[in-house]
C-alpha cells in the first residue's frame, strides 16, 4: 500500500534531525536515539515539534538550547520540506512545513477510495469478538444495543486495521432460563386450548409468549397434547428458542449487526466439552474437593478466592460451562479472544483469566471489555418505560423512536467503560447540536456541491490535470492534515479497542469542513482554484463516508 504522505513527511523530518545531530558532532549514528515528533496543540508553534535536544543532553553533555542550535545549523530543510525551524522554551524545536507536502494526500484518498485509512497493524492475526449474547428469552434491551453498536464498530475497525475478524454470539440455551421459557410457552398453549395451566414460578409473562401460544394453536390445534411429556418438552424448547432467536436476529439485522458464528451452550454438553475441561483441570492438579464441592485453585493465578466448579448437589456453577466455552475458543486458534461483557460481569474477569492460565493458555490473549450502563432521557427526564408497552424500553423501541444511525453513533461516541446518557430529543433533532446530523450533513453538503457542478455543466478534471497548488488557505491545510491522520487514527483505535476515537475524528473533520464551507466558495470565477477545491472536497467526502461505515452509520447524499 502507498505510504501515507503524513507518515512520509514525519519520517523525513525525523531523519533530518538525526542526520543534523550526527553532522554537528553531538552524537554518533549508533548512539542517536529515535527522534519523536508531536503535533503542537497551539498552531502558532508550527506543524511539528521535537524534544530531541533534551534527549541528547546526557550524551552531548551540553544544554538543550545549545544542542538545538547545533541541530538547526546542520539541518537539511529542503530534503524534509521544512519551511521554517525555530527553537522554543528550554530547547524544543518547532517546524513549519512547506504545505505542498500535504497535497499527495488527495491522490492517495482517490487511489484507495473505500479502502483509504486501511492499515496493517493486525498483520492477519485472528481476532474473535463475542458480544451481545443475550439470553434467548426476550427482547434485546439498551445494554445489548450498546454492546452491539460498539462490538460491531470494533470488529469493523479491527478488520480495517488488518486483523482477520470473527463475530460470535453465544446462545445461552442450556440453563434454567430456557427451561422456564419452555414451560411458559407450554402453559400459555394449554390456556389457549381452554385448559387450566399454571405459569411456572419464574415464568415469562410477556405478550410475545401469549402470541407464540396463539400461533401454535392456529398451526397445530390440540395435536401437541398427544405427545409424551418428554416429546412435548423437547418441542416447546426448540420452538421457543427458534422464536426468540428469530426475534433477536431480526433486531440485530435491522441494527446492521451480523454474526459469523452462533455458538450454542447446549453443544458444549452434547459434545462432552464441559466434562473434557473439568477432566483437564483435574489432571493438571488445579482442582480440589471441599465440603462436597469441586473447587478451582484460581487464587494461584491472582483471583481473590478459589471458585466452585461443581456444587455439592452435583450441578455446575455458571463458571464451569464458560470455562469449557473459552477453552474451545483457544483451541480454535484465535490470537485475540475478546468479549464485551456488561458492567455486572466486572468481577468475573480475573476468574476467567485464572481458569485459562490453569489450562495452560496464554491469559493475555483473553481481552474483556466492559460496557457500562445506558440511561435514556426525553424532555429532560429519565425514561424507564416504553410508552408503547409500559415495559422496559427495548432496542426495537429505540430504533422505532430515533432510528439506527443515531443509536449507533451515540452509543459508540463515548468510551464503553463510561456511563452513557442518551438524549432522545437531541438524537432526532435536525440541528448542528446533534452530532450525527452535523457529520452526516457535511457529507450531504459535499454531495450537493457536486450536484451544483453538474447543473452548471462544470466538467471535473482528472486529478493529474488539477493544480493542487491552488489550495493555499489555512482551512484547506487543516483539512488536508486531518484527512492524512485517518490511518493513524485507525491504528490507535484498533490497538486500544476504542472505536469512539473515530467518532471524535469524523466530528472534527466535519467541523473543519463546515468552517471551510462558510469561509470559502467552492465554485469560483477561477477555474483552476475551483478544480482544486473539488478535488479536496471529494477526498473529504470519501473519508467521512469511510469512517461512518466503520461505525455502522449511513452517509446520506441528501438531507
Amino acid at each position: 500500500m502507498t505510504l501515507n504522505p503524513l507518515d512520509h513527511i514525519h519520517r523525513l523530518v525525523a531523519e533530518a534531525v538525526a542526520d543534523a545531530a550526527v553532522a554537528a558532532g553531538l552524537v554518533s549514528r549508533e548512539e542517536m536515539p529515535a527522534v519523536t515528533l508531536e503535533v503542537p496543540k497551539d498552531k502558532t508553534h508550527g506543524d511539528l515539534a521535537t524534544n530531541a535536544a533534551m534527549q541528547l543532553t546526557r550524551i552531548a553533555k551540553k544544554n538543550p538550547r545549545q544542542i538545538a542550535e547545533a541541530i538547526l545549523e546542520h539541518l537539511d530543510t529542503a530534503k524534509a520540506s521544512i519551511e521554517k525551524a525555530e527553537i522554543a522554551g528550554p530547547g524544543f524545536i518547532n517546524f513549519t512545513l512547506d504545505k505542498s507536502c500535504l497535497y499527495p494526500v488527495i491522490g492517495l484518498v482517490q487511489e484507495q477510495g473505500n479502502n483509504y485509512g486501511r492499515v496493517d497493524v493486525g498483520q492477519g492475526k485472528r481476532a474473535q469478538l463475542e458480544f451481545v449474547s443475550a439470553n434467548p428469552t426476550g427482547s434485546l434491551h439498551l445494554g445489548h444495543a450498546r454492546g452491539a453498536a460498539v462490538g460491531d464498530a470494533l470488529c469493523n475497525v479491527l478488520d480495517f486495521a488488518g486483523y482477520e475478524v470473527t463475530r460470535e454470539y453465544y446462545i445461552n440455551d442450556a440453563g434454567n432460563q430456557v427451561v422456564n421459557l419452555c414451560k411458559s410457552i407450554e402453559a400459555r398453549y394449554l390456556q389457549e386450548l381452554g385448559q387450566d395451566a399454571e405459569m411456572p414460578e419464574d415464568g415469562y409473562h410477556g405478550e410475545d409468549i401469549k402470541g407464540f401460544a396463539k400461533e401454535l394453536v392456529a398451526e397445530k390445534g390440540d395435536s401437541l397434547l398427544s405427545l409424551t411429556p418428554e416429546e412435548r418438552t423437547a418441542f416447546f424448547r426448540q420452538y421457543g428458542l427458534e422464536k426468540e432467536l428469530g426475534k433477536i436476529k431480526r433486531d440485530l439485522a435491522r441494527f446492521r449487526v451480523n454474526f459469523d458464528e452462533w455458538f450454542s451452550e447446549t453443544s458444549l454438553y452434547e459434545n462432552g466439552l464441559v466434562e473434557d475441561a473439568l477432566n483437564e483441570l483435574k489432571a493438571k492438579g488445579k482442582t480440589y474437593e471441599k465440603d462436597g464441592a469441586l473447587w478451582l485453585r484460581t487464587t494461584d493465578y491472582g483471583d481473590d478466592k478459589d471458585r466452585v466448579l461443581v456444587k455439592n448437589d452435583g450441578t455446575y456453577t455458571y463458571l464451569t460451562p464458560d470455562i469449557a466455552y473459552h477453552r474451545n475458543k483457544y483451541e480454535r486458534g484465535f490470537d485475540k479472544v475478546m468479549n464485551i461483557w456488561g458492567a455486572d460481569h466486572h468481577g468475573y474477569v480475573p476468574r476467567m483469566r485464572a481458569a485459562m492460565e490453569a489450562l495452560g493458555n496464554d491469559p493475555s490473549k483473553l481481552i474483556v471489555l466492559i460496557a457500562q450502563m445506558v440511561s435514556l432521557f426525553q424532555n429532560g427526564e429519565k425514561v424507564k418505560m416504553s410508552k408503547r408497552t409500559g415495559k422496559a424500553v427495548t432496542m426495537e423501541d429505540l430504533m422505532d423512536e430515533v432510528g439506527v444511525d443515531a443509536i449507533r453513533y451515540f452509543f459508540t461516541m463515548r468510551s464503553m467503560d463510561s456511563h452513557l446518557d442518551f438524549d432522545m430529543d437531541l438524537a432526532v433533532s435536525t440541528s448542528n447540536e446533534n452530532p450525527v446530523f452535523y457529520v452526516q450533513y457535511a457529507h450531504a453538503r459535499i454531495c450537493s456541491v457536486f450536484r451544483q457542478a453538474e447543473e452548471q455543466a462544470i466538467r471535473l478534471l482528472p486529478l493529474s490535470e488539477v493544480n493542487l497548488g491552488r489550495l493555499t488557505t489555512e482551512h484547506e491545510y487543516d483539512l488536508l492534515r486531518k484527512i492524512g491522520e485517518l490511518p493513524q487514527e485507525v491504528s490507535v483505535a484498533a490497538e486500544n479497542y476504542a472505536p469512539h476515537r473515530l467518532i471524535r475524528y469524523v466530528y472534527e473533520l466535519a467541523s473543519m469542513f463546515h468552517s471551510y464551507y462558510k469561509a470559502e466558495r467552492v465554485i469560483t470565477e477561477d477555474a483552476e482554484q475551483t478544480q482544486a477545491r473539488f478535488a479536496l472536497l471529494a477526498a473529504v467526502r470519501t473519508v467521512i463516508a469511510n469512517v461512518l461505515r466503520l461505525v455502522g452509520v449511513s452517509a446520506p447524499e441528501r438531507m
